[in-house]
């Protein structure tokens, strides 16, 4: 299956724990966790389970780029240094690298310009367990 969603990172499940109507999957991708909350019915579907191999598939629009120790509610904070930012009219491109994996984040200009990123500043892409995409 082919998507166009820029950030689709392999790995293994490492912890399945079901709530009431949504569960939370853990995939380890190269050392570092990548967490998705998603339903039951689809844990099951899925047939999910500690081991099992999984991609975790973010949208690039769906990560955001911040600086310095961030403090959040959101489950998945990968650290790293911009390795690229690819200006648009509105919007760029910018792409963190990290030890595991590379994130691509769709930002504004001003954004990028607010936060002087730029190659080789350090920064964090930080992505809600809410919007991560779990594949089999």
């Amino acid at each position: 299956m082919q998507l166009s969603a820029r950030n689709q990172f392999s790995g293994t499940v490492t912890n399945v724990s079901s709530g009431a109507v949504n569960g939370i999957v853990t995939i380890d991708v190269k050392g570092t966790p990548v967490t998705a909350t998603i339903s039951n019915g689809s844990i099951r579907g899925l047939g999910l389970k500690v081991g099992t191999p999984a991609t975790a598939v973010i949208k690039a629009t769906e990560v955001m780029i911040g600086k310095g120790e961030l403090i959040l509610s959101a489950r998945n904070k990968f650290k790293g240094t911009i390795s690229r930012v690819e200006k648009g009219a509105v919007n760029s491109m910018v792409t963190l690298e990290t030890a595991a994996f590379d994130v691509v984040a769709t930002i504004s200009n001003a954004a990028v310009d607010e936060l002087e990123l730029e190659e080789g500043v350090e920064a964090v892409a930080v992505v809600k367990a809410t919007s991560v995409m779990v594949l089999c």
